[in-house]
């Protein structure tokens, strides 16, 4: 409990800091500054969780990831999983929530960082119009793009539905989708104040080539997904460093 007081008073005081210094970063004509910014954050977090929080972040794949621009699509358990891709990959354009929007100081760095926000308002038809103008910037300027295919943070050894967002991406673009695996949730779960020191993993898998229709990309996508991150689970309960309280609740491997 110590080490989670420290890591959280940590978090807060560190993301306080990078939030109003980016504020002047803002004002430069191009969003190339605050966007290194944001990076700096991230890796100053992902240290934060393995030198404060004890969390042995284990960043596999990255050999899976193509030339050129290339979509994410991560399995989502914790704050910690956006912190580890960020700093791994430099101007990530990204899909978020038009409510993050709301927020005095984050809505203003969004805007700058040129996230692709899906906004309830306006229908369907507007939501999509506006989402595929924001695609394409993001597309004409080489930039990659991280898509959290559930639209949902999910507890260990659980999924969402995979909504159709991710294949409209995968189609306009046509470029790779690169599927990520993860079992961060063990260490950091959800949006907990707690965590639970320990190894864990994030693993980006070989990508998904342009050109399949919906139904077989979909199902491509899922599988890939959930069943490496059971995996992963599975091999941490082999290795004798699953936390005891969760072993009941991790489905049994088909």
């Amino acid at each position: 409990m110590p080490r989670s007081i420290l890591f959280r008073a940590a978090y807060y005081l560190v993301s306080t800091f990078f939030v109003v210094t980016a504020m002047p970063l803002l004002l430069w004509p191009t969003r190339r500054p605050v966007a290194r910014w944001i990076q700096a954050y991230c890796q100053v977090m992902v240290w934060l969780m393995r030198h404060i929080g004890g969390i042995d972040v284990r960043l596999r794949g990255l050999d899976h990831l193509p030339d050129g621009p290339f979509i994410i699509a991560s399995k989502h358990q914790s704050w910690g999983d956006g912190f580890v891709v960020f700093a791994a990959i430099p101007d990530l354009a990204f899909v978020t929530g038009g409510h993050l929007l709301n927020y005095p100081l984050l809505g203003p760095i969004l805007r700058k960082l040129g996230a692709i926000v899906v906004n309830n308002c306006g229908g369907v038809a507007a939501r999509g119009r506006l989402m595929a103008e924001e695609m394409e910037k993001a597309s004409a300027e080489g930039r990659s793009i991280l898509i959290y295919p559930e639209g949902h943070l999910s507890p260990v050894g659980t999924q969402h539905r995979y909504r159709k967002g991710v294949f409209h991406l995968y189609e306009k673009m046509n470029c790779p989708v690169v599927p990520v695996a993860t079992d961060l949730g063990l260490r950091w779960p959800q949006q907990s104040a707690w965590i639970v020191p320990g190894p864990c993993s994030v693993e980006f898998l070989p990508a998904i080539a342009p050109g399949l229709d919906k139904e077989c990309f979909m199902a491509e996508l899922e599988q890939m997904i959930e069943t490496r991150s059971l995996s992963l689970l599975h091999d941490q309960a082999a290795a004798g460093t699953l936390p005891a309280a969760i072993v009941p609740s991790i489905p049994t491997p088909a």
